[in-house]
């Protein structure tokens, strides 16, 4: 059975940082590519970040770059998003996601966790 489990979200002030963690496990993810998304009360999904599994390939929403760092270590089969001078609008529940490489497609998700940056 396929798991993403995220972990190190929290309450921070702006300006501050976090390091959020998707433990993957399940299945081989070569060919896969890993994403965070974040959905925020009474707003959409957004795509965050997305790294490929085998790869060095990595992707940002313009609202992050410069801000948002996603990293994997292969031998711990684990996805991290460095979070810094995060802003109020950072604010929400942030998804892990793993789908096949070029397809834009997620077959599998974490259930999420929230972040929330005080002002």
């Amino acid at each position: 059975q396929v798991q993403l489990v995220e972990s190190g979200g929290g309450l921070v002030q702006a300006g501050g940082s976090l390091r959020l963690s998707c433990a993957a496990s399940g299945r081989t993810f070569s060919g896969y590519i890993m994403a965070w998304f974040r959905q925020a009360p009474g707003k959409e999904r957004e795509f965050v970040a997305a790294i490929a599994w085998g790869r060095s390939t990595t992707y940002y929403a313009d609202f992050v770059k410069g801000r948002f760092t996603i990293s994997r270590d292969n031998a711990r089969n684990t996805i991290y998003l460095q979070m810094n001078s995060l802003i109020p609008e950072d604010t929400a529940v942030y998804y892990c996601a793993a789908g096949p490489y070029g397809t834009h497609e997620y077959d599998y998700w974490g259930q999420g966790t929230q972040v929330t940056v005080s002002s």
